[in-house]
Formats: structure tokens, C-alpha cells, sequence
């Protein structure tokens, strides 16, 4: 039975010396392991064992930090995804970053709530919503709010648009007939999102790409027509900078004059394209973006910020407001003391409570400087030239699509291609060497390498061809 000594003392390590010395051997492992990555396989096979581990029974009793410690070491640490390693290639994954990590780590020790009040933690928060501006050509009336991720973003930035669209009718007033637009080759998270949003992934009209993978505008304007002269409401496009199948990006400036002629809310999903922005050679390929109403994009991909770091960003920050704020008694603003600061994060979005984000971000963006960053970022670009010309460059493989930044998809040619290079990926995966994930294209499987990662190397790009020869053979 608890008293009330033993309530006092809380959950403070009772020998601080030994809590400290603990930590630093935390850290000092996760430095080895970074450190030493590229001696290491990608990935990894969980064994059964370990699988069964995680079936342990409630941890009613205490343990010490240290045993804890221990079977992360042996449990976690070696079977992760891989996405820190310079062979992944799969998805989108960023490969995170030391300063960042350390961001983390300090966030975590502060313990902020993001959702509001007076404190310099959302300074941090508002400080990069500064930079994000500028970044993008926002105007300084432009809000923001870090989120999990662009999924989240689309779908916030889905409900502006609504908001937006019924300005000024009647409270109550039907959300039915409203429709909007987006590429065929669009994220299924704004399906999903126009799902989430109660109107249906029926009112979401999938506009045929050409042959770049980017949206046609004159099949837009034909449906815009067909729907008007079924008397439904277009609303909303969605412009895509960076699409996850292959990386390719929507013609933003003619999305941003149509929109604008017909009266639609101009959203891009730039979930890892729109940092494309901060590399000179990659940032007209962007035009356009600065004309946004909003754009969603994820800090934790090309910019290598550590999970999770998505971000919404709206031209119109009144509207943003006005579609999330909800005044209640328990977060009365005042003028002065902790209670001030209004607005508050919390009126931008559904989450009252929210880490402290924002500053692995900050961490990131001061030490390495968005110079570094869009070097960076273009170096990726330059690697996937590599990997498409090798590519082209051998009978064996075949490029499946067009590359336009940073991912190439191509298939090992053969008898059953769709089997063989299904095969041929799942070896890479278990052999360790390389980590691309497959899609399809025009109905054909397809290897599909995302070359996110910083660490990643010209070496790797060749370890990946020879070893998709070699599983091929």
C-alpha cells in the first residue's frame, strides 16, 4: 500500500550519479550505432524469439533503467527499419540526423506541451514558421503547425479548403455537391482524407496523367466543365510536387492559374518534393508553389529531420484559425502570466496536446543551414541520374519511368517479370545490401528506389545494380 512518503518521492531516479552515468552509455550506443552503420546489414529478419519477446507479460514490478537498456540493445536496436542505413532505398524515408536526434533528446527532457500558453518552446515553434515562409515566399499573414506528418497536413489542409468553400453560408449549411480534383497519380492519404472528411472519396475526381506522371490540366478543365454542368461545386485541386510512385511534379504554375479562374482552393501535397525548394538546381521545377493556398510536406524526409515532423503551412492564417479554433473555458487567454501568448498552436489544428516537434527541426535547419541541406538534396538528385544510367546502360534492366528528382523505378527484365522482380526485391531486403521497395506502373511490378538518405553513396548505387544482376541470374 502506498504512503505518503513513498508518494513523495516520485519517479526521480533515487542515485542521480549512476541515472547520469546510465544515459551516457545510452547515448554513447546509439553514437556507436550510427557510427558504424554501413558495417551492418539494412535490415534484418526479426527472429521468432525475439517476436516472442515482445509477448512479455505487464511490467508491474520496477526495473532497473540499465536491464531495460539492455534488451532495447538486444530486442530493438538491431531490427529496425533500415532507413538509417546508406542502402535503404525503399519508400520515402528520411535517414535522420545527429543534431536533431539530440533535438529529440532535449525536447524530451524539457517535456513541452506545444498546444499553447506563454513559454519559449512555442517561440521555437513560431521561429520556424518564420523561416518557413520564407522558404516557400509565404506572406508573413501565412500560419503553420508541425503535425505528424503530410497525411495529416492533406487532410487539415482539406478541411481549409472547406471552410473556405462554405464561408458565408448559413451554419448547418450541406457540404453535398462539393467535389474536388487531384492527379491519378496522387497520395491514397487524400482519398482517404476526403473519406475522413465526410465527403467521400466519390467526390474526389482522378485527373489522367501524361507521360511525365504529371497531372493534365486540359483533362482537368473538362471535368471542372462536366461537373459545373451537373450543377456540383468544385472546391478544391490538389497539386502534387513530388509523387510518391515515381517523383513527378504537377505543372504548379498552371495549377495556380486555373485554380485561380475557376475559384478553387489551391492545396500541393509536397509531402517530400516541396524541399526541392532549398537545392538551386531543383527549384524551378517548383514554380508555382509560392502561389499555394496551402501546401503540406514533411520536414522528415529530404530535410533528414528524425521522426515525426510533418508541417501544414496556409496563405490565408484568419481561415486556418477560423477552422480549428474553439473557444473554451478551461483555455481562457488572458493578457499576462502563462495563460498568454494567444493565438495558440492548439487554434490551428485538432491537438491540444502536442510535442515539442519544433525543435529537432530548429536543431537541424541552424546547425547544418539550408545551403548544406540543398546541397544535400541535389547530391540525392545526382545519385539517382547514376543509378538511371546504369539502368540504361545494361540489357538486363529496363527504366519504367521518367526520373524527375530522386527516384528511379526499373525491373529486371525475364520470363514473369512481375514474380521475378518481387523475388529479386525480397532477397535485397533479406541479403542486407540494399533496401528499394516495388510498385506498379501501368499495371507492371516494378523496383521503385528512393534515394532519401544522406549517407547514401555512389557505392551504393552500384552495390544495388549488382546485386539486383546477381539475384536476377
Amino acid at each position: 500500500m502506498a504512503t505518503e512518503e513513498s508518494a513523495s518521492h516520485g519517479l526521480d531516479p533515487e542515485d542521480w550519479p549512476q541515472a547520469r552515468l546510465q544515459a551516457h552509455r545510452m547515448l554513447d550506443d546509439l553514437f556507436d550505432h550510427l557510427e558504424g552503420l554501413r558495417a551492418g546489414p539494412v535490415w534484418r529478419p526479426m527472429p521468432a524469439a525475439v517476436r516472442a519477446s515482445f509477448d512479455a507479460p505487464l511490467p508491474l514490478d520496477p526495473s532497473p533503467l540499465e536491464a531495460v537498456h539492455r534488451e532495447f540493445l538486444q530486442h530493438v536496436l538491431p531490427y529496425g527499419t533500415g532507413n538509417l542505413h546508406p542502402g535503404f532505398m525503399g519508400w520515402v524515408h528520411g535517414g535522420g540526423n545527429v543534431a536533431g536526434m539530440l533535438g529529440e533528446m532535449l525536447a524530451g527532457g524539457l517535456n513541452a506541451n506545444l498546444g499553447g500558453r506563454d513559454h519559449a518552446p512555442i517561440e521555437v515553434e513560431r521561429q520556424v514558421l518564420r523561416w518557413v515562409r520564407r522558404i516557400f515566399g509565404f506572406p508573413g499573414t501565412a500560419s503553420g503547425l508541425f503535425v505528424t506528418g503530410t497525411s495529416m497536413a492533406n487532410f487539415m489542409g482539406l478541411l481549409v479548403a472547406r471552410q473556405a468553400a462554405l464561408e458565408g453560408e448559413a451554419p448547418g449549411t450541406t457540404q453535398a455537391g462539393l467535389v474536388a480534383y487531384a492527379s491519378a497519380a496522387v497520395h491514397g492519404c487524400v482519398p482517404r482524407a476526403m473519406d475522413m472528411a465526410g465527403l467521400g472519396r466519390g467526390a474526389l475526381r482522378l485527373v489522367p496523367v501524361d507521360a511525365e506522371g504529371r497531372m493534365r490540366l486540359d483533362a482537368l478543365e473538362g471535368a471542372l466543365a462536366e461537373d459545373r454542368a451537373r450543377g456540383l461545386r468544385p472546391f478544391l485541386v490538389v497539386g502534387t510536387a513530388g509523387t510518391v510512385d515515381t517523383g513527378a511534379v504537377d505543372d504548379l504554375a498552371g495549377l495556380a492559374d486555373l485554380a485561380g479562374r475557376h475559384r478553387l482552393w489551391f492545396h500541393v501535397d509536397g509531402a517530400f518534393g516541396a524541399l526541392a525548394i532549398l537545392a538551386p538546381s531543383l527549384a524551378p521545377l517548383l514554380a508555382g508553389l509560392d502561389r499555394a493556398d496551402s501546401l503540406a510536406f514533411d520536414f522528415h524526409k529530404w530535410a533528414q529531420v528524425p521522426y515525426d515532423a510533418g508541417y501544414l503551412l496556409v496563405r490565408d492564417g484568419e481561415r486556418h484559425r477560423a477552422t480549428f479554433a474553439s473557444p473554451a473555458a478551461y483555455l481562457q487567454r488572458e493578457t499576462r502570466g502563462l495563460a498568454a501568448g494567444s493565438p495558440w498552436p492548439c487554434d490551428f489544428g485538432p491537438d491540444l496536446s502536442r510535442g515539442f516537434r519544433a525543435l529537432k527541426t530548429w536543431f537541424t535547419l541552424k546547425t547544418y543551414g539550408l545551403q548544406q541541406l540543398g546541397t544535400m538534396i541535389e547530391g540525392t538528385c545526382a545519385l539517382a541520374r547514376r543509378l538511371e544510367a546504369r539502368v540504361k546502360a545494361e540489357p538486363r534492366l529496363e527504366l519504367m519511368a521518367p526520373v524527375a528528382l530522386n527516384i528511379v523505378c526499373f525491373r529486371h527484365r525475364g520470363e514473369d517479370p512481375d514474380a521475378l522482380n518481387a523475388r529479386i526485391v525480397a532477397d535485397l531486403h533479406e541479403s542486407g545490401i540494399a533496401a528499394p521497395s516495388t510498385t506498379r506502373l501501368g499495371g507492371n511490378l516494378v523496383i521503385r528506389a528512393a534515394i532519401v538518405n544522406h549517407r547514401t553513396q555512389a557505392r551504393d548505387i552500384d552495390a544495388l545494380v549488382e546485386a539486383v544482376l546477381g539475384f536476377g541470374r
